[in-house]
């Protein structure tokens, strides 16, 4: 695995002018983009001032740290953490999450292909630069500033600038940002990156009443099979409960991880274990406003037989990861689909991403909705192999993502594609 030794410098000074010419306004201060090994390196208060607003919880000063002090996203994991960040003078401005990887796991974006061209080729494909929250196929990806910084476009135009300097003088093979904010994406695109096309199965309220109103979305032999799933979890004696915030009990914690690890070991080696024990435990103490658990117990406060874990933001709602100790049938969708949407929509969520992959989602509420990646490559050879072959499997997704959803089996609007 490589992984890269040596970076520097950690701090790199950027002179900005700021006044009118014409239409473009250009900053009139000095600017220092520095490289941070973590999180840590920034108070949290400071960090989540530009933080907080955002509609997703996933780069927040809490989630990230306790990613790296866990031991879940560290260097010896092949996360190795190096945030840039911008300041005038001591205040920080902007922030922008990365990682340096001797991998791609963890990303839930498939570019194994490319490494494997790359090798072929004789070029090295890692180290590669990567900004996202690590394991966490969510969208929302972006450069973030304060909200009172007075230009962000070339706040923008300072970070990529930092970016390439420090990919080229460090033999970094490309920069590669996941589950990107859409109107960032176009901001970056506008900047020489090139879009990678996926998607993701999200579920979104037309202002529903109550589960029963959203089972009239789907057509007849449909609503027949999810009403028969939750009746075969309620005939095995199961009920499952939500937990938010303070309510939730000290143990769910740890023994969310017992119920995660279990279930990646089933996988083997596609399991996709990347979590520690304590990055769980630590969630009771530092994000417990965030999280919802949902447990399948079969008696009111006895050990519960199946938990998923679920994050919420405001009016948005993240499935993460799920297990169970024992096989019962269908207990999967309720406890993972079924139940979130119900809490869902008596708790003001608008939209639900349940998490990665699973086809199986399409039928039960959530239509197929596209999400992107961005790229730049610094080696001329990667760049005229690879962004064509991204040009042709953008088409390609554009009609795989129809064609999911001309198959959904209720009257949800499905996404449109721009």
């Amino acid at each position: 695995m490589a992984i890269l030794l040596g970076v520097s410098p950690n701090s790199y000074a950027i002179e900005a002018l700021s006044l009118q010419w014409g239409k473009h306004r250009i900053l009139l201060m000095a600017y220092n983009c520095r490289w941070l090994p973590r999180v840590a390196e920034v108070e949290e208060s400071v960090w989540n001032e530009l933080t907080k607003p955002l509609s997703t919880p996933f780069f927040e000063w809490e989630w990230l740290h306790n990613l790296e002090a866990s031991g879940s996203a560290t260097r010896s994991a092949g996360w190795m953490p190096h945030h840039l960040t911008l300041w005038q003078g001591k205040e920080l401005v902007g922030i922008a999450p990365l990682y340096i990887k001797g991998h791609s796991q963890g990303e839930f974006v498939f570019d194994h292909q490319f490494a494997e061209l790359s090798h072929r080729l004789g070029i090295s494909y890692y180290p590669k630069l990567l900004g996202m929250s690590p394991f966490t196929p969510a969208g929302g990806y972006q450069f973030i500033f304060r909200e009172d910084f007075p230009d962000r476009s070339s706040g923008i135009d300072l970070m990529v600038e930092e970016i390439d300097r420090f990919c080229i003088k460090n033999g970094i093979s490309s920069c590669n940002f996941l589950y990107v904010d859409p109107q960032w994406q176009k901001e970056m695109q506008a900047r020489g990156f090139a879009e990678w096309m996926h998607h993701s199965f999200i579920w979104t309220n037309q202002d529903f009443r109550d589960f029963d109103q959203f089972l009239q979305s789907f057509n007849a032999n449909q609503r027949r099979n999810i009403k028969r799933e939750r009746k075969a979890v309620a005939n095995g004696n199961i009920k499952v409960v939500p937990y938010t915030g303070e309510a939730i009990p000290h143990f769910m914690f740890s023994l969310m991880y017992e119920f995660y690890s279990d279930h990646c070991d089933k996988f083997g080696w596609w399991g996709s274990k990347y979590l520690t024990r304590k990055f769980f435990e630590s969630l009771y103490s530092c994000f417990r406003d965030r999280v919802v658990f949902f447990a399948a117990e079969r008696e009111e406060g006895k050990k519960p037989v199946a938990m998923s874990f679920c994050i919420r933001k405001n009016d948005q709602l993240y499935g993460r990861y799920w297990g169970c100790f024992e096989e019962i049938d269908c207990l999967h969708f309720e406890t993972c689909y079924y139940k979130p949407i119900e809490w869902g929509i008596n708790n003001g969520i608008k939209t639900f991403d349940p998490g990665a992959g699973g086809g199986h989602k399409k039928r039960r509420g959530f239509p197929a909705t596209p999400n992107y990646s961005l790229h730049r490559f610094y080696h001329p050879v990667l760049n005229r192999i690879i962004l064509p072959y991204m040009k042709e499997y953008n088409l390609y997704e554009v009609k795989e993502i129809d064609a999911i959803n001309q198959e959904l089996p209720f009257d949800l609007p499905a996404p449109t594609i721009s």
